[in-house]
């Protein structure tokens, strides 16, 4: 007796709730079809968003083969622009057409490297501002050349500042002193002595072992001389 008891109780529960439901659907079915019309909607756009960029990706990864061919050979104009005739594009358009995928972002670090050697710095600069370097070691390289390019721009304190980020993006006994050294260097272009002696004693105190050590001491003592 109970039981059935028991079982009646569900049962009205689940009659009074399927009613509630109703009662709700019936007086909001606009409500209920476009949030449910939207949810599709936005699975879609999500499932459709990763298939574009997979495609894009796809069709970059090409494209950055070809023109990283023509860079090889030294064809720098066909490897920033591409060749009509082959129906080929170079770092500039697929930088410009593919800049959210990862291809598109290493295009921008091309296109840089090929205006960087064009002597095209304003260019260079322009390129290798728009791209993300990846971590560790791989990212040391493309900052270490923004602040090279920002050094032929005459702006030697940001590129004393992005030598010292490239130093510290990966600590080591090659790239850090290195590039602490070059920091120093464009700080004692522009005069600025105490930050110029602030890397070069970084150098000194924790990379003793490095080759860029003596080149650091007898950079102090020049500078010490003649402050």
């Amino acid at each position: 007796m109970s039981k059935l008891k028991h079982e009646d109780m569900e049962q009205d529960v689940l009659i009074e709730y399927s009613s509630r439901f109703l009662h709700f659907y019936r007086n909001n079915k606009a409500i209920v079809w476009g949030s449910g019309i939207g949810f599709v909607l936005v699975v879609a756009l999500i499932i459709g968003y990763f298939i574009f960029t997979a495609q894009q990706q796809s069709e970059a990864e090409v494209l950055l083969g070809t023109a990283e061919q023509y860079l090889m050979e030294g064809e720098y104009e066909r490897a920033l622009y591409g060749d009509e005739d082959a129906f080929t594009l170079g770092f500039v358009q697929i930088a410009d057409n593919y800049g959210r995928t990862n291809s598109g972002n290493l295009a921008n670090y091309y296109a840089a490297i090929v205006y960087y050697e064009l002597e095209e710095f304003d260019q260079a600069l322009t390129y290798i501002d728009r791209f993300n370097p990846p971590r560790g070691i791989m990212g040391v390289g493309p900052i270490s050349l923004h602040a090279v390019i920002l050094s032929e721009l005459g702006e030697h304190e940001a590129a004393a500042q992005k030598f010292i980020e490239a130093a510290y993006w990966d600590e080591n006994e090659s790239t850090t002193p290195y590039n602490l050294l070059e920091a120093a260097i464009s700080y004692e272009t522009i005069g600025e002595y105490n930050n110029a002696l602030e890397q070069l004693d970084i150098i000194i105190a924790d990379y003793p072992d490095s080759p860029i050590f003596t080149d650091a001491e007898r950079m102090k003592g020049m500078i010490t001389a003649r402050s």
